[in-house]
């Protein structure tokens, strides 16, 4: 199974955390949600790793969070999920084995939302996703929309999107379809969109997919 370390976000900096598996972050607000979902995301992993939850008590956003604890870690992937988020059964077992098999970047677990069309969750090959996202997992433009998406569509330009409807992440947020999408967010996502991404992107079908 995994381990589970919940930390203060000001307290990333003391520390470095270097992992021979998998390390996942999960930014939370909610401390007693955290601790449930990341308890019983360990226990279901099928693989030993990390859950490094951070408790962003200053409100930086969910993409800020998960960068600052891409930095202070070491590992072969790293990856991202929410502090409402429910695990599957083998739900990083199967993740692994899908990469390893598919010599995947990016997989996006099964949300329950997407069909797999887009990595809400994900896990990264670490050196593929510092290199494309400046040194973190996600643009550092986002607070908390669309750097998900962008990060998707790298994927599949680099033909390293990968999926398993067996490795279940869920979010269960009984609010989120009447919750309105960050307008910065997509406003930045638009204007990067009509570069490319830094010119990263060049496939017109992938330009235009989340529009």
């Amino acid at each position: 199974m995994m381990d589970l370390i919940c930390i203060e976000s000001s307290e990333l900096v003391k520390h470095r955390w270097t992992v021979d598996g998998p390390v996942m972050v999960m930014p939370y607000t909610d401390p007693a949600s955290a601790v449930r979902a990341g308890e019983f995301a360990c226990k279901r992993a099928g693989a030993k790793g990390l859950v490094l939850a951070v408790h962003d008590a200053q409100r930086q956003g969910f993409v800020a969070t998960v960068n600052a604890a891409c930095a202070v870690t070491q590992s072969p992937w790293v990856g991202y999920m929410a502090q409402d988020a429910f695990a599957g059964r083998d739900w990083m077992g199967q993740a692994l084995q899908t990469l390893h098999r598919e010599s995947g970047v990016l997989l996006g677990f099964n949300d329950g939302k997407w069909h797999g069309a887009l990595a809400s969750f994900g896990l990264a090959q670490r050196e593929w996703v510092t290199g494309v996202s400046g040194g973190g997992v996600f643009h550092t433009g986002y607070a908390r929309h669309y750097a998900d998406v962008e990060l998707t569509l790298l994927a599949l330009q680099a033909s390293g999107y990968v999926y398993n409807p067996d490795s279940v992440l869920m979010e269960v947020d009984w609010g989120k379809e009447g919750t309105p999408v960050n307008r910065a967010d997509r406003v930045l996502y638009r204007e990067r969109v009509a570069q490319g991404f830094d010119g990263r992107v060049r496939e017109p079908l992938l330009l235009g997919m989340f529009q």
